[in-house]
């Protein structure tokens, strides 16, 4: 009978026991405190919108090109003696200098030849003039009056006159082809390439080579019919419009100054662009010390355009479609600024009216934005009470939710 009080009854008592000393520290335990909650308004980046004075600044690009460059053509017949050392593909050369020397024996004996012609004839002329005083003197000791032409032998010695100037042409014609020997430089440059070499026999009309100005280089810029509207308009009168071109050379980024000196004034028919021509003074550096910049180069430019009065700079990816802009008003509830915009290019957007005084522009991301939201800034009130609060930290206007 115990063994059996022992085995049952004795874990009814302490399980009822147990029981009963829970209820007991059960209603022994206060009551814990009531806490209101509290919800931070959505915190946000923003700047204020300040209106300033801009030049705008045109992006384009193109490849630097000579604004010379010629074709050397023989004028004469013979062989090439004497090639320049400077007369090699990238060899530099001053104007005046003597690339290409043909032959010139027989035109030294065409110019003597024509100097003995023109001899003879001026003999001729003044034997015909002293047969003319001849016969005036003759026509005066025989009658009075004037003489016939014919017998003051006018015909002869005008003959004898029209064929000293044949033979000066002659003489004339010789020593230009004598001179035409020596192919000079036009204008100080560069060798593109060379096809003469010495001991060849070239005739007139064969091509020696092709010369390079290094005196000014040009790049042909293309501009949208947009951006054409923003370059100074004395771009294409008298006044040159500076232009900074950049490009990596060796590694580094390089830049020269250039200036728009005219406009092609053509609207290209398959691009739809203009060119715009700038140009850059002793792109070689022959006179300076700079990093020269090759034809061929290809280079990007940023022109200097129209200035701007008053206007707000913006990054172009914070400017929404339809052109608004989310801001941040003077009571910190987001807002949509639809906004009238001035120009825009690949990195920002220039904004000319549409915001009001103090709109603070939202420069971090918000998902999902909605005007009338409550919002903080980095450095205001860290909590609000409970009460002004709205489910999912959304707060509006009283006359938007009265709405």
């Amino acid at each position: 009978m115990a063994s059996r009080f022992v085995k049952i009854g004795l874990p009814i008592l302490i399980l009822v026991g147990a029981v009963v000393v829970a209820s007991s520290m059960s209603g022994l335990r206060k009551a814990p405190a009531k806490v209101e909650q509290q919800r931070l308004p959505l915190l946000v980046n923003a700047e204020l919108l300040q209106a300033e004075n801009f030049i705008y600044r045109i992006a384009s690009q193109g490849t630097v090109s000579p604004k010379l460059e010629t074709t050397l053509i023989s004028e004469v017949n013979g062989r090439i003696v004497a090639v320049s050392e400077q007369f090699v593909a990238g060899g530099f050369f001053q104007q005046g200098d003597l690339l290409v020397q043909v032959e010139q024996a027989d035109y030294l004996t065409a110019v003597k030849a024509s100097e003995a012609a023109l001899a003879g004839a001026k003999a001729q002329l003044e034997e015909e003039k002293a047969r003319v005083r001849v016969a005036e003197a003759e026509w005066r000791s025989f009658t009075e009056g004037k003489a016939p032409a014919l017998g003051l032998r006018q015909p002869q010695l005008a003959s004898a006159l029209a064929n000293v100037q044949s033979k000066e042409a002659d003489l004339e014609r010789a020593r230009r082809d004598l001179s035409r020997t020596e192919i000079r430089a036009p204008y100080a440059g560069m060798v593109g390439s060379r096809t003469a070499n010495l001991g060849q026999f070239i005739s007139r009309g064969s091509q020696l080579g092709v010369i390079l100005g290094t005196d000014v280089a040009e790049v042909r810029l293309p501009l949208s019919d947009t951006d054409f509207g923003f370059l100074p308009q004395q771009a294409s009168i008298l006044k040159p419009v500076p232009v900074v071109l950049t490009a990596i050379v060796a590694g580094q980024s390089q830049s020269w100054q250039a200036s728009i000196v005219r406009t092609e004034g053509v609207l290209d028919e398959r691009s739809r662009v203009i060119y715009a021509v700038a140009e850059i003074i002793d792109p070689y550096q022959r006179n300076g010390h700079a990093i020269p910049l090759q034809f061929g180069r290809f280079v990007q430019a940023e022109i200097s355009g129209i200035a701007a009065n008053q206007v707000v700079k913006v990054p172009r990816h914070l400017l929404k479609p339809g052109n608004q802009l989310l801001i941040v008003d003077s009571d910190n509830f987001l807002q949509f600024r639809t906004v009238s915009l001035d120009r825009a290019d690949t990195r920002y957007a220039y904004i000319k009216a549409g915001f009001e005084t103090g709109d603070r522009l939202v420069t971090s991301p918000v998902t999902n934005p909605l005007a009338g939201t409550l919002v903080r800034l980095p450095g205001e009130g860290e909590a609000l009470p409970a009460e002004t609060a709205a489910p999912d930290n959304v707060s509006q206007k009283p006359d938007e939710l009265e709405g």
